[in-house]
């Protein structure tokens, strides 16, 4: 009997989480037999969340595509017959070469953060599309709002180092749920609380992680900059700014201190459904507290206002000099530390120079697209790294263009997504265990590497593999397209930046390497923010240029009782819908280790909500507005606030019961800046489910 073959495979965790775990696989025969997180990298600290912990089932689970499929159903019916891939691939390029022929801005690319990888998620598969002349996608379906409020104040996904946290005296953690979705930075945020920091959590939901702190405050979805203005008011009126740092390293001063100075806790009250004293005692903690760090996150991003309440938080360092310490600040992604060659990973050069100008869709409007669009309209669209008709918003007209049987869509995934079943070709993707890729991070300092563990199962393959694939059947020539996976992982950082110099022997090595940042690490403790002009910029010309409001403003949602009370008349119930514990956008939603552990879409009510409409705890519900309804299981709690309902989320349409999920009532439009979505800007109207329905 032959001796078994042991090793242990370093990695990266590639889901949408700041945390970026590495991870080690242990490999026996081939075969991947348990994955934990790495020891040595701090911020993983040998512990992987709970979802992560179970990855070989969704590696190895009997759900995953593993041969390449064609439709022989309808549209949305999911039914297909297996094929070889060379049939799949002569097909698409059939497809895209007679579309291209006429016109390539019809086809679309559609993607997001199946995978954070540079080279499973941004490389190739961009060259390709940009070499073909296709539309361009805008990805703007989760943080493009709080970026762009953060950019024209701080100038870049700059901040707090995480780490550095531990030593703040007080941590307001406004709009994050770390507890559920950055699982590794709340252990830092523990460990200040142990040394005697006080923890506020802002969310209009008592969630798992301001149930852990010492005083939670829940303003109404969409108001988080009316609450950051009257702080702001307070914090000047009552001279707990530092008048020193604010001279030396901000703009606009004069501008914001006129700007505010109406913008009184008694006014922000009732837009935030918060008591003025407990706005006012905010603002005194923070401003007296020694260092103070804000610790945000994309929840607050996600209304009609979000890019302007982004931006109003991200001045509060800068009032109260909070910028000194390492442990002050603030910080929504550290992302803007990595110098990432995104020139080098995506080439636009490839362009057609003589092509018609590009054509730029925003993936938050798919539904108006597929259904819309003319100039040409779109005729073929290729998915992969999303799943847009469960999580895009207003399904219904998602779902409409989806199911066009004038629109050729491919699809590759690792299962049979909701997506997936309105393919014409459904092709088989690798796991993270079976790819080669290299990650930064949103929520620390530390590249990651991940070295495939195992090969690929069945007929699977890359990203990366499929567009050279392509590339080859459509005649293109251009070495760029087929770069190897290590080729495009050594472009991914601009080599001569200081912060990377040095890194590929430890990413070699051991798997992860920190930036080269100084310890202790206080970027603005000295000024010196990447803005146009140096300085926080309380008054933003780059704002200005875009025809905007130039200071921080109040931007009110687009549904709710101030800003549409004749909707709100209709439907009085904000809804919003955080991620669910077990779920992570829709990534895990289908194994059934989580869907049993989630129990079957929720909705949690209030219960004065509750008892209005004659709902008991466990009751079927309908919810419901002009655009949809989906239908749920009532938890009548006090988690929520009177006239807040929640939905935790994503559920996959096919798994939900009713074919619904939250996206059902979602809405389209888009937030003040970035071009964002606005999930948590949603007005609705509950009901116990009738027998018919």
């Amino acid at each position: 009997m032959s001796e078994s073959v042991k090793e242990v495979i370093r990695g990266a965790c590639p889901h949408d989480c700041p945390d970026t775990c590495a991870i080690e696989t242990t490999v026996e025969n081939g075969r991947a037999v348990k994955i934990r997180g790495a020891d040595d990298l701090p911020f993983t600290n040998g512990t992987l969340c709970t979802k992560v912990a179970h990855y070989l089932e969704r590696v190895y689970s009997d759900q995953r595509l593993l041969h390449p499929m064609k439709r022989v159903g309808r549209k949305g019916e999911g039914r297909f017959e297996r094929i070889g891939w060379d049939e799949a691939l002569d097909t698409i390029a059939a497809k895209f070469g007679a579309i291209a022929a006429d016109d390539p801005r019809a086809i679309l690319p559609y993607s997001y953060g199946g995978t954070l990888g540079f080279v499973q998620g941004s490389s190739l598969d961009l060259r390709f599309f940009h070499r073909l002349g296709a539309s361009l996608l805008d990805r703007t379906i989760c943080s493009a709002a709080g970026t762009a409020g953060w950019k024209a104040t701080v100038g870049a996904s700059i901040g707090t180092d995480p780490e550095a946290i531990v030593d703040a005296k007080l941590i307001l953690i406004w709009g994050a749920n770390p507890i559920v979705s950055n699982l590794h930075g709340w252990r830092y945020i523990q460990e200040a609380k142990r040394r005697g920091a006080k923890l506020v959590c802002i969310d209009p939901r008592r969630s798992e992680t301001a149930a852990k702190c010492d005083l939670h405050l829940a303003p109404w979805p969409g108001t988080d900059g009316a609450l950051a203005l009257a702080m702001m008011q307070v914090l000047i009126a009552e001279d707990l700014v530092d008048h020193d740092y604010i001279a030396a390293h901000t703009l606009g001063f004069g501008d914001l201190a006129a700007r505010v100075r109406e913008c009184t806790p008694e006014w922000a009250a009732p837009l935030t459904g918060l008591p003025a004293e407990a706005i006012r005692r905010l603002a005194r903690d923070y401003g007296s507290a020694k260092p103070a760090a804000i610790r945000l996150n994309y929840g607050l991003n996600r209304s009609g206002g979000g890019g302007m309440a982004v931006r109003n938080v991200a001045c509060l360092p800068a009032l109260t000099g909070a910028w000194r310490h390492p442990a002050g600040g603030a910080v929504l992604s550290t992302s803007g530390n990595f110098p990432v060659d995104q020139h080098s990973l995506e080439r636009p050069d490839l362009y057609p120079r003589d092509a018609r100008p590009p054509r730029t869709i925003n993936m938050v409007e798919i539904g108006d697209a597929l259904l819309a669009a003319d100039d040409p309209p779109v005729r073929a669209i290729y998915v992969y790294n999303s799943n847009p008709v469960a999580v895009a918003p207003d399904n219904r007209r998602v779902r409409e263009g989806f199911a066009r049987e004038d629109l050729f869509c491919v699809v590759h995934e690792l299962f049979q997504t909701d997506t997936a079943d309105y393919a014409d070709i459904l092709l088989p993707a690798t796991s993270q265990l079976e790819h080669r890729d290299l990650h930064k991070s949103y929520g620390h300092f530390y590249a990651v590497a991940n070295r495939p563990a195992i090969a690929p199962l069945g007929e699977a393959k890359p990203n990366t593999e499929v567009f050279r694939l392509l590339a080859a059947r459509l005649g293109f020539t251009d070495p760029e397209l087929f770069e190897s996976d290590d080729e495009i992982a050594a472009a991914a950082f601009k080599r001569r930046d200081g912060r990377v110099l040095g890194l590929e022997p430890a990413l070699a090595a051991r798997g992860w390497a920190r930036l080269n940042l100084p310890r202790p690490f206080a970027p603005f403790a000295r000024g010196g923010f990447p803005t146009p002009s140096g300085k926080c910029e309380f008054r933003s010309d780059w704002l200005a240029r875009q025809g905007l409001d130039p200071l921080p403003a109040w931007v009110p949602p687009h549904e709710s009782p101030v800003s549409n009370p004749s909707l709100a008349a209709r439907f009085p119930l904000a809804m919003i819908s955080p991620p669910a514990r077990n779920f992570l956008n829709t990534s895990f939603s289908s194994l059934p280790r989580f869907v049993e552990q989630e129990g079957g879409p929720k909705l949690e009510i209030h219960p004065d909500d509750a008892a209005a409409r004659g709902i008991a705890d466990g009751a079927r519900l309908r919810i419901f507005n002009d655009r949809g309804a989906f239908h749920s299981r009532a938890v009548v709690t006090d988690r929520v606030r009177r006239g807040l309902v929640v939905a935790p989320s994503v559920w996959w349409r096919k798994l939900s019961g009713d074919g619904e999920n939250a996206n059902a009532v979602t809405s389209p439009a888009l937030t003040d800046l970035g071009g964002g979505p606005t999930f948590y800007d949603c007005l609705v109207e509950v009901a116990k489910e009738t027998r018919d329905e």
